[in-house]
């Protein structure tokens, strides 16, 4: 199973606060909107800076995205990783269309209670939408 890319989804309280900390890190930003959330990259390393859009951090895998956030064209489709977790017996907490072939995305809980986000962002690798 390749689940793609990692990186931390941090909820902040303040975005220019947290891009100013993480730039003296060595953080540089590659995307967001700039007012709600930030994507920031250093090497390899992808953090996501989000104000208000949920309560905790969120540990998160973006298939078909390489870490250096190059587009991968063979990868694992998300429905194939829920599947795969669903038949060993991981439950969804927010759950996708098995059937669908667009971009898609699914949220479980580790056992300590951290969210795991896995947004793919691109269709069906060998067919689908796009």
């Amino acid at each position: 199973m390749q689940l793609g890319a990692f990186s931390i989804s941090l909820a902040v309280k303040d975005l220019g606060a947290s891009r100013s900390f993480y730039e003296k890190l060595g953080f540089s930003v590659t995307g967001g909107d700039g007012e709600k959330y930030l994507m920031m990259i250093n090497g390899t390393t992808i953090i996501g800076l989000f104000q208000g859009l949920f309560e905790k951090n969120i540990l998160t895998f973006n298939p078909g995205l390489a870490q250096d956030t190059s587009r991968v064209k063979d990868f694992t489709d998300v429905r194939d990783i829920r599947a795969s977790l669903v038949a060993d017996g991981i439950e969804m907490s927010t759950d996708t269309d098995p059937d669908g072939t667009g971009p898609a995305s699914i949220v479980l809980v580790d056992p300590d209670g951290n969210p795991v986000l896995v947004d793919q962002f691109f269709p069906r690798p060998g067919g689908g939408e796009g």
